[in-house]
């Protein structure tokens, strides 16, 4: 028999409580998926470098009137990308790529006013137990930092590049998962029983340790593919399943030292990509078969299928994409699916770790 999300004894209203954090805490991640997406069709149209300036508070206002605009693209005009990749632009092209970026930075704005106002709520309200607090803020501190790194990553292509660092994109994309997949965890921690919060037991039970191993290898995939997007890996080898006609294809290792092959060659960074992608199919169906079999919970199984069906969408969106030589639809759903691969990844960790709650208690 199953155990319940909630031990019986629990009030009316410390259910309430949970239920509205939990649902807070589901909504930002929908925020931040959508962050994820906008900020993608930001990379996508070039529109990184539209705004040359951080300003967190004065930045939510854009320009207003035509003297406004004019200065903005005056700075626009300043940098490497004009100079050599757009010179000759529009202002009316120039605002085009401008509001991609402003509202990728008005996005990332809302979530924090999203995330910080009704965290005070909740607080002064008492509905935030002590185990959670700390964890909470941690996550907005982490938020906070998401928006620093972001301006770290636009600043390095403001000079001496046309584009931004493909290593700080891949830390931005990264922190955001990282985040997102935290989040989502701390909303499926509010399901388990209440008095089982704080009780130990070994992490690495039945099923888990694959689990937290899935997790990883998402959120490693989640990295490749940003230096995949930095590099514009996926505007070569637009073939499949053989890469420049081969499995394994020459030239992995031309540049020196060796090891910077993995983060600037372009082959080995597709190479790459490509191949923790079959790696986390193979991972993704062994768990799935094995926590299948059994007498598990049921929402764990429909978890386990679903978990399997979408790491299949992902890769058929991954392959299309390139043939497609990256076309916007395409690679958007690609990387919203990504989010959603985590989030299912996540989610059966955490389902795990129910079960494993409960039969420590019998």
């Amino acid at each position: 028999m199953s155990t319940p999300f909630y031990s019986s004894d629990l009030s009316a209203q410390d259910l309430s409580n949970r239920r509205q954090i939990r649902v807070w805490l589901l909504f930002i991640c929908f925020l931040i998926l959508a962050m994820v997406v906008v900020g993608g069709a930001t990379r996508l149209t070039e529109s990184g470098l539209s705004i040359t300036e951080w300003k967190p508070i004065h930045g939510a206002i854009p320009p207003l009137s035509a003297a406004e605009w004019t200065e903005e693209f005056e700075k626009y005009k300043q940098i490497p990308q004009y100079k050599l990749l757009n010179e000759g632009m529009t202002l009316s092209e120039f605002k085009a790529i401008f509001w991609w970026e402003w509202g990728h930075r008005l996005l990332g704005r809302v979530i924090g006013l999203f995330f910080f106002i009704p965290l005070v709520w909740f607080w002064a309200r008492g509905q935030v137990r002590s185990w959670l607090k700390p964890r909470l803020v941690v996550a907005f501190l982490l938020g906070g930092l998401q928006g620093a790194i972001g301006w770290w990553m636009v600043a390095s292509g403001l000079v001496n590049r046309v584009d931004v660092s493909q290593y700080r994109l891949a830390v931005h994309l990264s922190v955001a998962c990282i985040l997102f997949a935290y989040l989502y965890y701390l909303a499926g921690v509010l399901k388990r029983r209440p008095e089982l919060e704080r009780e130990g037991w070994n992490v690495f039970g039945d099923g888990l340790f694959g689990a937290y191993g899935i997790v990883a290898l998402v959120l490693f995939q989640l990295f490749l593919g940003a230096l995949v997007a930095g590099l514009n890996a996926g505007l070569t080898f637009n073939t499949w399943p053989l890469m420049d006609g081969q499995i394994i294809p020459s030239g992995l290792f031309v540049m020196s030292p060796w090891w910077i092959n993995f983060f600037e060659n372009v082959m080995m960074v597709q190479f790459q990509h490509r191949m923790i992608a079959y790696v986390l199919v193979i991972a993704v169906f062994l768990q799935g078969f094995y926590l299948m079999r059994g007498n598990r919970e049921g929402v764990l199984k429909r978890n386990a299928s679903w978990l399997m069906v979408a790491i299949v969408i992902q890769v058929f969106l991954g392959v299309v994409t390139l043939l497609g030589m990256v076309q916007m639809d395409r690679a958007l759903a690609h990387q919203a699916m990504a989010l959603i691969v985590l989030a299912l990844a996540v989610e059966q960790v955490c389902l795990l770790r129910r079960e494993k709650e409960a039969a420590l208690r019998r």
